[in-house]
């Protein structure tokens, strides 16, 4: 492939080792799908932070390359770590996880990254613009990205996101090409969405069907960003699509030839079966979570409106940014919330946390991809309905 004269001496090692090892991470992948050479980009955001996947060996390969003198070039966010960063003893996490924890968050602040852990960085400043080629990791915001912002990346591996970040560079292949945008299957939804469940079972479906492909959604009127990023992250876990287009809504659906000539059509024209795959049996609930991807302020202020006044018997979790905990907390949403019994847990989620350890057994949810994740993830059964039945469910313990 094509090199520019920087990038040859940072494959030669003249930045260092750390530098000379992420350019060979990324040549790799370049000449795995024929990429004929490099673009810069403007951000990344980094997968593979939580004690709970990374284990021992993922916290040494990751303390070698920062030992190596490896420093990011481009603003760079992490995933949600495997604990909320400030609270994890008040949450009952065992104090030797929440170690090996923060030393894996101080390993990637000395790479120059920003401790910033959440599934959503375009709501706390790691907003690309439309037509800006990013780097990013986690498969939710990957799909926002792409989908509602217009951005462009490739659903990244957490190595090869991290070598983007400390290059500035990634190989142009994928999604970072006109051709490969387009909609290669048209989905007919002819069922009634309207909660954030309803677009995480569309989108449980719609990803189960299409597995890694682009599609272009007619029949959806309107959705807020709420919803869309409710949509693609069902889709990323249940089939890892990291683009779709609905008319009138995301920014590249009224672009010329946006689906391909060769399209299938898929119709949706009811979403029980969603619901039934994504439930199981358990009329019991000791843990309900809010918050997949993270929750936004809009998300935070209805759990507050559902809880004022009332006392919860489950435990009930919002996870969130540390940002967005921030602005809740200014709001007078943080103590309404606290009032109830629950929590707004920031820096981490339902899925990477080690919530079996906490000794949760089932959970309910309103998120389309935590209900597809947990039970394998996290060994609890699952229930998946609407906002106002998860918080019935945290209120009395039941579903």
């Amino acid at each position: 492939m094509e090199l520019i004269k920087e990038e040859r001496l940072m494959l030669k090692g003249k930045e260092g080792e750390g530098v000379q090892k992420a350019m060979e991470i990324l040549i790799a992948l370049a000449e795995i799908y024929g990429a004929e050479r490099m673009i810069k980009i403007k951000s990344a955001q980094l997968a593979g932070v939580s004690y709970k996947n990374l284990g021992d060996a993922g916290l040494e390969f990751l303390s070698e390359w920062a030992e190596k003198g490896a420093r990011v070039k481009v603003p760079t966010t992490l995933n949600p770590a495997g604990m909320d960063l400030e609270n994890w003893e008040k949450l009952g996490i065992p104090r030797e996880f929440a170690e090996k924890q923060l030393m894996v968050v101080k390993v990637y602040e000395k790479m120059g990254v920003k401790p910033t852990c959440t599934c959503t960085p375009y709501l706390v400043g790691n907003l690309p613009g439309f037509g800006d080629h990013i780097a990013w990791s986690e498969s939710s915001a990957v799909c926002y990205a792409n989908s509602v912002i217009g951005a462009r990346t490739n659903r990244e591996g957490g190595p090869s996101a991290l070598a983007a970040a400390i290059t500035g560079r990634t190989p142009l292949y994928g999604y970072h090409l006109d051709e490969n945008r387009k909609g290669k299957f048209l989905i007919e939804v002819e069922c009634k969405l309207g909660k954030i469940s309803d677009f995480g079972a569309l989108g449980y479906l719609v990803g189960k069907k299409i597995g890694n492909s682009v599609p272009y959604f007619e029949g959806i009127e309107k959705a807020d960003s709420d919803q869309l990023k409710a949509l693609g992250a069902a889709m990323a876990a249940s089939g890892a699509v990291a683009l779709f287009h609905i008319p009138g809504i995301t920014p590249e659906a009224k672009l010329h030839n946006m689906v391909s000539e060769s399209a299938k059509t898929i119709v949706i024209d009811s979403l029980e079966e969603a619901y039934k795959e994504l439930n199981s049996q358990a009329k019991e609930i000791d843990f309900v979570a809010i918050g997949c991807p993270h929750a936004s302020l809009a998300e935070i202020e209805q759990v507050s409106d559902l809880l004022k006044g009332k006392k919860v018997k489950a435990s009930l979790w919002v996870t969130t940014s540390s940002e967005v905990r921030e602005s809740a907390k200014r709001k007078g949403l943080l103590a309404e919330i606290e009032k109830s019994g629950a929590e707004i847990v920031a820096d981490t989620c339902m899925i990477v946390a080690p919530i079996k350890d906490l000794g949760f057994k089932n959970m309910a949810t309103n998120a389309g991809k935590a209900a597809f994740y947990a039970p394998a993830h996290c060994g609890v059964s699952v229930r998946f309905g609407s906002l106002d039945k998860c918080i019935e469910a945290a209120l009395t313990g039941r579903w």
